[in-house]
């Protein structure tokens, strides 16, 4: 693998552990941001996606706003094709609260798309496969009970 390569696969990879670090830090407006410049499950526009995680995920304003999870990133698998990539990668979320013991709540898998131009690698796209599913009941807003395949 050339530099060039290595440096490339590098830069996506990080986008993918920044998401990750957004959304548990509850900072909804910068996954918006993230992503933004493309698609998130059907979902454009960096506005309407920061939009889609504040109507759907729970955050506890007595521990900093956050939803009081992690998203871990797991096997990510990048390649590359001149200045897109693609990526995919299993995902894990586990969470603790007050009503809710250390455990995950959510299991699948990422399928990206990714795009560079002068300002560097950005999401054309993210796709998200739910394959397991545990308690969400502190992770989703009140009122919804499942969000099939749309956020994690």
């Amino acid at each position: 693998m050339s530099t060039a390569e290595y440096e490339d696969k590098h830069a996506v990879t990080e986008l993918l552990y920044r998401y990750a670090e957004l959304i548990d830090a509850g900072d909804f407006d910068g996954v918006g941001q993230l992503l933004g410049r493309g698609r998130f499950m059907g979902v454009g526009g960096a506005e309407d996606i920061a939009a889609l995680f504040a109507n759907t995920t729970r955050r506890f304003p007595e521990h900093g706003n956050t939803p009081r999870t992690r998203h871990l990133v797991l096997n990510p698998i990048v390649e590359i094709s001149g200045d897109t990539a693609a990526a995919r990668s299993t995902f894990c979320v586990v969470q603790a609260t007050d009503t809710v013991a250390l455990q995950p709540i959510v299991v699948g898998r990422y399928r990206d798309t990714f795009a560079r131009d002068h300002s560097g690698w950005y999401y054309t796209d993210r796709h998200v496969d739910i394959e397991m599913i545990g308690d969400v009941s502190d992770h989703l807003m009140p009122g919804i009970r499942h969000r099939g395949d749309l956020e994690c």
